[in-house]
């Protein structure tokens, strides 16, 4: 979805985790992060307090009804850097039946592999300020990935590009920045 937060909303995203104190950081190899409402593990989670700073966009998540009958109750922040991304994986059924997520600064390609035939790949560009959602078949299915590169090639490969807010063309070549992304969900089994 392009453009479900505007321009002043991404500012104050950034500027709210770049906020964030040092010690609220997880740093993995390839990336950084921060748990907020709780850390998840398989058997549900133990709730903290959400910072009001998130509240908006747990609210516009909520208000999309994409969770079913669930809240949202959990925000899992990652800063990717040029040249940092995520090996391919799957989020599992603790946070099933849908992930959503909002992109800020800079773009990224997500992959999407089919479990059944790595061969089957598709390519998604997520652009900033949009709203990424894996459900169904695409949580199910498939293995989601952000290759460690300094720039994507936009190629046929693409299979959203019209649906993007911006034209791009075959060809064009996107230099990443820093890209905060909040991947907002409902944990279960919360206390």
């Amino acid at each position: 979805i392009p453009n479900f937060i505007t321009s002043d909303e991404e500012k104050y995203i950034l500027a709210s985790v770049s906020a964030a104190p040092k010690p609220k950081w997880t740093q993995l190899l390839n990336r950084r992060l921060i748990n907020y409402g709780g850390v998840p593990h398989k058997n549900g989670m133990i709730a903290e307090e959400m910072p009001l700073w998130l509240q908006t966009y747990i609210e516009k998540i909520n208000n999309l009804g994409v969770l079913e009958d669930k809240k949202a109750n959990h925000v899992l922040v990652n800063e990717y850097l040029p040249g940092q991304g995520i090996m391919p994986h799957t989020d599992g059924p603790l946070f099933h039946p849908v992930i959503s997520t909002i992109s800020c600064g800079s773009h990224t390609i997500l992959r999407l592999q089919k479990m059944s035939d790595a061969t089957d790949v598709h390519e998604i560009l997520v652009e900033p300020r949009s709203l990424l959602l894996i459900k169904d078949d695409a949580y199910h299915d498939h293995m989601h990935s952000i290759e460690e590169l300094h720039e994507d090639k936009i190629d046929e490969g693409v299979v959203n590009l019209s649906l993007c807010e911006n034209t791009h063309t075959s060809g064009t070549i996107l230099a990443r920045s820093r890209r905060i992304s909040l991947t907002i969900r409902h944990v279960p089994k919360t206390s």
